[in-house]
């Protein structure tokens, strides 16, 4: 067998067709810098009103909402109206297609349950002592 076919066999999984679509709209979505920074903004609050994204992000506030616009089109965020503002949260159901095919791809490390847990520390960079 060769070590794409083992590869496959470990990380098979019963998702099919529609977690793929899943997990390519997300990526699509995560796939320009400005994005991610939004969606590290927002892991750092609750919610977060849009022009506070503007000013944290540095952008112009039309490129601020094209990139939400991508984001909220993904699922990725959800946008609650508050008049006048629009306040901003993310949507941890629609990366879980995402985070579960990494955890596959990655493999759960026994010391943190896996890379996309909350709560866990990132796996040690220590040496192993065999220099």
């Amino acid at each position: 067998m060769t070590l794409r076919a083992e590869n496959e066999a470990m990380h098979t999984t019963d998702e099919g067709p529609v977690e793929d679509d899943a997990v390519a709209g997300v990526a699509r979505a995560l796939a320009h810098p400005a994005r991610v920074r939004i969606l590290r903004l927002l892991l750092e609050r609750d919610n977060c009103i849009g022009c506070d994204i503007v000013d944290e992000i540095g952008l112009a506030q039309s490129t601020v909402s094209q990139h939400l616009s991508v984001l909220r089109d993904a699922g990725v965020v959800i946008g609650r109206t508050e008049r006048p503002r629009v306040c901003y949260s993310l949507n941890p159901d629609r990366l879980a297609p995402l985070a579960r095919m990494l955890n596959a791809i990655l493999g759960p490390d026994a010391a943190t349950g896996g890379i996309c847990c909350p709560g866990n520390a990132a796996p040690s960079t220590a040496s192993t002592g065999q220099d």
